[in-house]
């Protein structure tokens, strides 16, 4: 499998290799208004995705979808359904969206906000008492909002080498993993954090995936169910999401799907479609391009929190202390399990990329929710160089978003 990296990724415990966290570069403004006095139509998206395969190595399966207010929505594919096939690509197919669930979770911990079930300025010790302790770590010192923004400082236990070693030369044998998230932040006790917060010093940042383990663990207990029960309940079934799920450690997709393989460590091409590593509360949310289109639009319509904590989401903080993450996405800050990134033709779209076993995921909302788009990418042998991949997927999301209809 791909030479592990130092970058982070949403699966719950994946190879370095998938767990690289990409996110979209801005493409450029010239670029972006030019296509602004253009419609967005179906050619028009083909040719992105094109680019998009291209930038992902050429051979792998890419499905896009955009939806808008102003217009039908667009489809477009390229590849097929297994590989050596001749199928093609499923328009509705089911994929894990790895980090892209920690915007499902953050909305679940918002909601149990505003019902007050529990504050975003509430430990962690306060929650888990002792959990977060040891070789320089102090639950006492994180906070709810820390865990959602990711400035706890917490160790990704994802990076422990214990487990990237397992991933990386022992996939098969790891694949159907069902370690629950408590002994996954205790994998991550074992080290010292990148920093402790200082409640009158200035925030820093870093991504962990450790951060919405506990976030997932805390919502347990104010909201008095499992996190994915929360998220079934509280979102999926709010919004109609008839194609999301979380599956927990049941490894295998609802049809349809298309088939996901990556290089092992010896060289031999691996399908890594059936797993349950990604069953905890930073990656186990399965969905398709129209669903994910249909959420994020709800968010940021405002139908999945009341004004208060959908302001408090926003709450943007700079990335100091992760520099892959900024080389990865050069442009954008982060909110409470949120992203956002400035478009060529002004102002802002919301997202959270996902990036997991063979897939990557990438949605996108216009400020006002009146247009989203989502890119879902399956690799055939290995996973993708995430920075040209995300400079394609970008362009792509800027066209979508900042084009205009023709006009009647």
């Amino acid at each position: 499998m791909h030479k592990p990296t130092s970058r982070k990724a949403g699966a719950a415990v994946l190879a370095a290799a998938l767990l690289a966290l990409g996110s979209p570069a801005l493409a450029t403004a010239a670029a972006g208004h030019t296509a602004a006095r253009h419609a967005y139509d179906r050619d028009t998206l083909r040719r992105d995705l094109a680019a998009v395969r291209k930038a992902g190595g050429g051979d792998v399966n890419v499905l896009a979808r955009v939806d808008r207010t102003d217009g039908p929505p667009l489809m477009a594919r390229i590849g097929t359904r297994t590989a050596g096939s001749s199928a093609p690509v499923p328009w509705h197919a089911h994929f894990r969206v790895a980090s892209t669930t920690k915007t499902f979770v953050a909305t679940v911990v918002l909601q149990l906000v505003a019902e007050k079930r529990l504050s975003l300025d509430d430990t962690v010790e306060h929650w888990l008492p002792g959990v977060v302790t040891g070789n320089g770590n102090d639950g006492g010192r994180i906070t709810v909002r820390d865990l959602l923004r990711q400035t706890s400082g917490l160790y990704d236990y994802i990076d422990d080498p214990d487990i990237q070693d397992r991933l990386l030369h022992h996939f098969d044998e790891n694949r159907y993993d069902t370690t629950p998230a408590a002994d996954l932040v205790a994998v991550a006790m074992r080290h010292r954090p990148a920093f402790v917060p200082e409640p009158h010093g200035p925030t820093r940042w870093a991504y962990s995936n450790t951060n919405y383990l506990l976030a997932g663990m805390i919502a347990e207990k104010a909201g008095g169910a499992p996190w994915d029960a929360l998220v079934e309940h509280r979102v999926i079934a709010k919004l109609g999401l008839r194609d999301t799920s979380v599956p927990g450690l049941d490894p295998f997709l609802p049809g349809p799907y298309v088939r996901a393989y990556l290089t092992g460590a010896d060289g031999e091409r691996l399908d890594v479609t059936e797993h349950s590593l990604q069953h905890t509360a930073d990656s186990g949310v399965v969905s398709t391009t129209a669903d994910l289109n249909t959420f994020f639009r709800a968010l940021a319509g405002g139908e999945l929190l009341p004004a208060a904590q959908w302001r408090e989401m926003r709450q943007f903080v700079e990335r100091t202390d992760d520099p892959e993450d900024v080389a990865e996405m050069p442009e954008g800050t982060y909110g409470l399990g949120l992203r956002e990134i400035p478009l060529s033709c002004g102002g802002f779209y919301y997202t959270h990329e996902g990036d997991g076993a063979g897939v990557n995921t990438r949605p996108a909302v216009s400020a006002d929710g009146r247009r989203a788009v989502t890119v879902s990418l399956t690799t055939t042998t290995a996973p993708p160089d995430l920075p040209a991949l995300n400079r394609a997927t970008n362009t792509l999301i800027d066209h979508a978003l900042c084009t205009r209809p023709p006009k009647a």
